[in-house]
């Protein structure tokens, strides 16, 4: 089973058609981020069956050369968003990993780790504005899909908009890991010394799943 069958009705949908015409508008009138090209490429560099860890953003970065489709990640020679940066402080202090010299999440997303905006277009320097277009069915619809998983997942839910998603998702089946989220404003709260990185490997080894190298090449 792959992203295509797994998200059939949403796209056969006439909502979702409309919606994808109102992305189609904007990409041609605005300033749109991510790439178009980018849009869905949180689901092309992580295929549904190899999925083994989610973890939810909200919308894209809204400044040029940030988003890149992938949820807190940016490309190679961007300097690194203060939200990565913590993770990336916390991935440290759990896994005694070095963080790297950039913010390319790539290597993540290629071992199973689904980084997903819930809204998946912005528009340059407005966070939210595409809250409103309908990107939250789709969000729902791929969040269903994987409570649907074969196997065992885990999801990272940092922040309250996050965690609204849990409503979808079988707590007796996967991992759900709640902190706040790691912006500045908030990583102080719940989110360092949360542990999330090796919380996730261990509940993969339970489950006779291969653990996540988190380690992050700098080449």
């Amino acid at each position: 089973m792959n992203w295509d069958e797994k998200l059939k009705p949403l796209k056969q949908s006439k909502a979702f058609k409309h919606l994808i015409e109102e992305v189609e508008t904007l990409y041609q009138t605005r300033t749109v981020y991510p790439p178009k090209k980018a849009l869905f490429r949180a689901l092309a560099l992580t295929p549904y069956q190899s999925v083994k860890l989610v973890i939810l953003g909200q919308d894209p970065y809204h400044q040029a050369n940030q988003a890149n489709g992938l949820a807190f990640s940016v490309e190679k020679g961007v300097h690194i968003p203060p939200s990565l940066k913590n993770i990336f402080k916390e991935l440290s202090s759990d896994l005694n990993i070095s963080p790297p010299t950039h913010g390319d999440l790539t290597a993540w997303a290629k071992q199973g780790v689904l980084l997903l905006n819930t809204i998946l277009s912005v528009e340059d320097s407005q966070p939210g504005a595409h809250q409103a277009l309908g990107w939250h069915m789709v969000s729902e619809a791929i969040i269903k899909a994987l409570n649907e998983h074969p196997q065992p997942c885990v999801f990272f839910l940092w922040g309250k908009h996050a965690q609204q998603k849990e409503t979808w998702i079988n707590t007796d089946k996967h991992l759900v890991i709640k902190s706040s989220h790691p912006s500045p404003l908030s990583a102080h709260r719940s989110f360092f010394g949360s542990k999330p990185f090796s919380k996730t490997n261990a509940f993969l080894k339970k489950h006779g799943r291969a653990p996540i190298d988190f380690n992050i090449p700098n080449d």
